[in-house]
């Protein structure tokens, strides 16, 4: 399992969204470049539409959205996942598998990339991570329980 490399992870604010102000949803969207290994984060009130836009990453389907919202037990962040489906390159076993093996670097990175707001509001460390696996496949379409994000906070 690979740990997240903070030097390689590129966080951008949308305009109107304040690195230590909690306004809810709070939206993230994550992609990365297969050549540099960089990752790009953007946070706000929406996904970043532009971002998940291009062809290749139509074709690939590999950008992973989250979001920080209340549900019935609180407040949780909800991390969502194309396994298959629509336009998507490989199979859903072997997306799967990547998907699981990256998934705790993912989750650092929603962390680290908005580690300001949970300094701001520790009680944020407290909120369940929610990992939507979404997929046409049943046995992949699944919903997990992730624990709690401070566990992906450890400080680099």
């Amino acid at each position: 399992m690979k740990a997240l490399n903070p030097q390689k992870l590129h966080v951008t604010f949308q305009e109107g969204v304040s690195p230590i102000e909690l306004s809810l949803p709070r939206r993230y969207t994550l992609t990365h470049s297969d050549l540099s290994g960089d990752l790009f984060l953007t946070i706000g009130s929406e996904y970043d539409r532009r971002q998940i836009s291009g062809f290749y990453t139509r074709w690939m389907r590999d950008e992973v959205l989250a979001e920080l919202k209340r549900d019935e037990l609180g407040i949780a962040l909800h991390v969502y996942c194309h396994v298959s489906g629509g336009f998507v390159f490989g199979g859903a076993r072997w997306r799967n598998e990547i998907l699981h093996h990256h998934m705790q670097m993912v989750l650092e990175a929603f962390r680290y990339g908005d580690r300001e707001l949970v300094t701001a509001h520790p009680e944020l460390d407290q909120a369940t991570v929610w990992v939507h696996f979404k997929s046409n496949h049943k046995r992949y379409d699944l919903v997990e329980n992730w624990g709690l994000i401070r566990a992906y906070g450890e400080e680099r």
